[in-house]
């Protein structure tokens, strides 16, 4: 079914303005409609079939958004919060009018890759435990990972409150050392997302986490042009590889 709505909600949508802003607008001939001014902001329009133009411009209006942002550390993945920032306060106002919100959650001083929506269909899928959607991690890690615990990870490891992880994939990238002992930047590929997980799998081998980061989820790769705190849209082709995973493909993969 093709989507109608009034003309002054789909600019303020695309940021044109306020609502009453937008009526002024209108009555002052600030808008077309397939080329012909229009003086009504309750008029009914239909996005997919019609140009809409503010003051000469066209206007692309959206009913979904997805962004890709890189996560700084002490920023809370949340919509709102009445003491830290959260992710939806990195925003620009325009971007925000659609009410995004993070698929997941990174914890505050963990930073990467974090997918902010309004697609709730979408976020259900990816969150899906039946899903098993991978996400990648990098880490430095205070101490010594062994191929040992490589091999525990890839078993599961129990966590201190008695649950088995499932089997992850861990990987040893370098190890070096500092005045405090043994360091091991590795890499982990998770299929599930318990709360502190990544922390809590290698505090039950001995190990400290000292830095994370998110590098993937699922078909999503974090975008190494994007400072800490920056954002972009995704591309067409992240959202075809998002979709085909709503679709199953990931799951039966798996």
């Amino acid at each position: 079914m093709k989507e109608r709505l009034r003309i002054d909600k789909l600019l303020a949508h695309a940021g044109c303005g306020t609502r009453s802003e937008i009526k002024r607008y209108v009555k002052a001939g600030m808008v077309t409609v397939d080329g012909i001014t229009v003086k009504d902001s309750g008029l009914i329009v239909v996005p997919s079939e019609q140009v809409i133009a503010f003051q000469g411009a066209q206007v692309h209006y959206r009913s979904v958004v997805y962004f890709m942002l890189n996560k700084p550390q002490g920023v809370i993945s949340a919509t709102e919060d009445a003491r830290d920032t959260t992710v939806i306060d990195l925003l620009k106002p325009e971007d925000n009018l659609l009410k995004p919100f993070p698929v997941g959650r990174l914890d505050k001083d963990t930073v990467g890759l974090l997918l902010l929506t309004n697609d709730g269909a979408l976020a259900h899928e990816l969150l899906s435990p039946r899903k098993h959607v991978v996400k990648t991690y990098e880490a430095m890690v205070r101490g010594k990972v062994t191929d040992e615990d490589i091999l525990a990870f890839s078993e599961g490891v129990e966590l201190e409150d008695g649950y088995i992880t499932m089997p992850s994939e861990l990987q040893i990238v370098t190890r070096d050392h500092d005045d405090e002992g043994d360091l091991t930047s590795i890499s982990l590929k998770i299929k599930e997302g318990k709360f502190h997980q990544v922390k809590r799998m290698f505090q039950a081998v001995g190990k400290t986490v000292l830095t994370l980061k998110r590098v993937t989820m699922g078909p999503l790769v974090l975008d190494e042009g994007l400072a800490e705190g920056q954002y972009r849209e995704l591309s067409q082709e992240e959202l075809l590889s998002l979709k085909e995973l709503q679709g199953g493909k990931q799951g039966k993969k798996s």
